[in-house]
């Protein structure tokens, strides 16, 4: 489904968000995290509406920890956002999606 979020693990992280071309955003998160869950639907809208400037990933790091401890990533959710393989962005917490919207602003203005 074009526009929707993507999902990458351990084995397709370089691939699918070092190597793009356009800025990604990297939600890291967990099955477990209610705030992750909380802001999935804000994800998934700005990953539709924001497609062509944009790449939303989601990384399971339950799954795929390798990326997680990598990053560092301590408490979900977190999300990074990459430009040319490096993180140039992070946001932390459950932000409704006005918020995340203005955080990203440099990126999908």
């Amino acid at each position: 489904m074009a526009g929707a979020t993507v999902t990458a693990t351990d084995s397709t992280f370089d691939e699918v968000v070092l190597k793009s071309d356009k800025p990604v955003l990297v939600d890291f998160w967990a099955a477990w995290c209610g705030p992750c869950r909380q802001i999935a639907p804000s994800l998934e809208a700005i990953a539709t509406q924001h497609a062509e400037k944009l790449t939303v990933v989601k990384l399971n790091i339950d799954e795929n920890p390798g990326v997680a401890a990598k990053y560092g990533i301590l408490s979900i959710p977190t999300m990074n956002v990459y430009q040319g393989g490096e993180v140039v962005k992070t946001i932390v917490g459950a932000k409704p999606k006005a918020a995340i919207e203005k955080d990203l602003a440099e990126f999908i203005g």
